[in-house]
C-alpha cells in the first residue's frame, strides 16, 4: 500500500468559511470537516469590510483541532478564498487596514469613471474579464480617485487567499488564478498589464508578480506551529486560490462531449474549460470572463447573482423567526405556484440591497408581474430565474464558442438545493449532474497533491474524486414552459 497523504484545505466563503482535512490513501479521498466559521464581514464607520482578525483566529482553531484530535502531521496546508478584495501590506510587513468588502459602495460609479480613462472595450479587450463594479480594478481606480493614504503607505496589495498564506507563512505571493479576477492581467501572457494599470493611475509596485497554483510557499511560521501544535515542517501551497477555479479544478468529468460546469454558491458561475482566451466582439457583447485557471486551462464563464438572493431573504427573515432554515423555504418555494415571475437575476440592484425581499418585489412591480408576496413565492421567483439564466448564459456561450454543451456538471454548496438543479436541467433541456458538495476544498486539496507529487495530473485527481463521492443525475424534461419563461427576459 502506498502513503497516505494528508490535506488541510481552507475554504473561505463569503458566508462561511471551513477547515476540512482531506486524507487520500491510493484511489480514493475522503475528507472531514475539522472547524467551520462565520465570514460575514462587517460594517465600520460606513465602510463594509472584512474581519481579518476574526477569520485568522479561527484558521489557527482549525489546525489547533487538527493537531490535537486528529494528526499534527500534514502534507500541506492550502487557502482559497472569493475573488477581487485584497489587502494592502507595508513595508514593515504589517497589514494596514481590515479589507475592504466587494460589496462596499465604494466603486459605485467608478467603472463610468475608468471608462473617460480607458475605454470599455479596451479594457475588456486588454483582460478578457467581465465588467463587474466590484472588480480589482475599479476598486484600486477607486482609491486612486480618493488618493488614499494606503496606496502611499503600502508595499504590495495580496488578494484574499494569498493574505492568508502570508499570515501562514510569512510569504508574500500572489497566486495566477485569483490574480485573472482582478481585470488587470494580460490572459495570454499571464502577467499584469503594465500600460492598463500606468493609465489608471494605479501603483505598479503593489502588484506582485503571479506565481502558478501548485507553487510551495515555504513551511508555516514558527509561531503559528508553536500555537497550533502542527509539525513546523509543513508547507504552506498555494493552491488556486480563487475558490471558483478550486471547485473547477473537482468536476469530476472526464473527456468526450462537450461539458459544461455551474459553480453554485452565493455566485453562480457558469461555463465551460478551454486552451486559449476567447476575446472577441460576441464575447464582449455577452461580457464573457476569461479567468486563469489550473493547468493551464482558461475558464471561459459568466459570473450570476447566484444563491446571495435566497441567502440574504433567510437573512431578513431570520430577524423574526431565527429558526427559519434553507430547509424550509425550499419547501415552501417547492409547494409555491411555478412560473408566476421572472427577473432578471443580474440586475445591479441586487447586488447588496437593503431589503432583498422588497427588491425582488419592486422588480416585479417595475416589470408589471404578479408581486410575489409570500417567502414561498419569493424564493421561488429567485429560482427560476436563476434557471432562465443559466439557460440563457450557456445557449450564449455556445454560440460563442461554436460547440454544443451536452451536460451541465453543478458543484458546490448549491448543489444541496435540489429544486434548484432540478430547475437547472429542465431550464436548460440537458442532464444536470450534480456534486461533490466540497468541489472547492477537492479542488484546492488536489492542487496541493499535485504540488507534492502525491498525483501526476489534474485528469488523475478528477478521476480520483469522480470514484471517492457520489453525484446525482437529473434528466430534462418537458422545457416548453421555460421557453415562455425565457422570453421574458429577452
Amino acid at each position: 500500500m502506498g502513503k497516505t497523504y494528508r490535506f488541510m484545505a481552507f475554504d473561505l466563503g463569503a458566508e462561511s468559511g471551513r477547515g476540512v482535512l482531506g486524507t487520500l490513501e491510493g484511489e480514493r479521498i475522503a475528507l472531514e470537516e475539522i472547524h467551520r466559521f462565520p465570514t460575514e464581514g462587517l460594517t465600520v464607520l460606513g465602510v463594509r469590510q472584512w474581519d481579518l482578525t476574526r477569520i485568522y483566529t479561527d484558521l489557527l482553531a482549525a489546525l489547533t483541532r487538527c493537531a490535537r484530535d486528529r494528526t499534527p502531521s500534514l502534507d500541506g496546508i492550502g487557502v482559497d478564498t472569493w475573488g477581487v478584495d485584497f489587502g494592502v501590506v507595508a513595508r514593515d510587513s504589517t497589514v494596514l487596514a481590515n479589507p475592504v468588502h466587494y460589496r462596499d459602495k465604494r466603486t459605485d460609479g467608478m467603472m463610468d469613471e475608468a471608462f473617460k480613462v480607458v475605454p470599455r472595450d479596451a479594457i475588456y479587450r486588454a483582460t478578457g474579464i467581465q465588467f463587474m463594479q466590484l472588480n480589482t480594478i475599479f476598486q484600486l481606480f477607486s482609491m486612486v480617485r480618493a488618493r488614499s493614504p494606503l496606496l502611499e503607505a503600502g508595499e504590495s496589495i495580496l488578494l484574499m487567499g494569498d493574505l492568508f498564506g502570508y499570515l501562514l507563512s510569512g510569504k508574500k505571493s500572489c497566486e495566477y488564478t485569483n490574480a485573472s479576477t482582478t481585470q488587470l492581467l494580460d490572459p495570454w501572457k499571464k502577467t499584469w498589464n503594465d500600460a492598463l494599470v500606468e493609465k489608471l493611475g494605479i501603483p505598479r509596485r503593489l502588484l506582485l508578480d503571479p506565481i502558478e497554483p501548485g507553487t510551495v510557499l515555504g513551511p508555516i511560521l514558527k509561531a503559528v506551529a508553536d500555537e497550533t501544535g502542527i509539525d513546523p515542517d509543513v508547507p504552506v501551497i498555494a493552491p488556486a486560490t480563487h475558490d471558483t477555479q478550486a471547485a473547477i479544478a473537482a468536476v469530476p468529468a472526464s473527456g468526450g462531449e462537450d461539458w459544461a460546469y455551474l459553480s453554485s454558491g452565493t455566485w453562480s458561475l457558469i461555463g465551460a474549460e478551454i486552451d486559449e482566451p476567447c476575446v472577441t466582439d460576441e464575447s464582449l457583447a455577452q461580457d464573457f470572463t476569461n479567468e486563469g485557471g489550473v493547468c493551464g486551462k482558461i475558464s471561459f464563464l459568466k459570473n450570476i447573482f447566484g444563491l446571495w438572493l435566497v441567502q440574504e431573504c433567510r437573512r431578513e427573515w431570520a430577524r423574526d423567526d431565527q429558526g427559519i432554515g434553507y430547509d424550509i423555504i425550499t419547501r415552501e418555494a417547492e409547494a409555491a405556484e411555478p412560473m408566476r415571475s421572472i427577473v432578471d437575476v443580474d440586475d445591479p440592484r441586487l447586488l447588496a440591497p437593503e431589503s432583498m425581499p422588497s427588491m425582488i418585489q419592486r422588480i416585479c412591480r417595475e416589470k408589471g408581474l404578479p408581486i410575489p408576496e409570500t417567502r414561498g413565492q419569493i424564493v421561488r421567483c429567485a429560482l427560476e430565474s436563476l434557471a432562465v439564466k443559466y439557460r440563457q448564459r450557456l445557449r450564449g456561450m455556445d454560440k460563442i464558442l461554436g460547440r454544443t454543451t451536452k451536460r451541465l456538471h453543478i458543484v458546490g454548496g448549491g448543489t444541496q438545493n435540489k429544486l434548484l438543479n432540478r430547475m437547472a436541467a429542465d431550464a436548460c433541456g440537458i442532464p444536470v449532474i450534480a456534486g461533490p458538495v466540497e468541489a472547492t476544498a477537492l479542488g484546492n486539496i488536489l492542487i496541493q497533491a499535485l504540488a507534492v507529487g502525491a498525483i501526476r495530473s489534474l485528469e488523475e485527481g478528477r478521476r480520483i474524486i469522480a470514484d471517492s463521492f457520489e453525484v446525482e443525475r437529473y434528466e430534462p424534461r418537458d422545457t416548453a414552459s421555460w421557453d415562455r419563461a425565457a422570453e421574458v427576459l429577452g
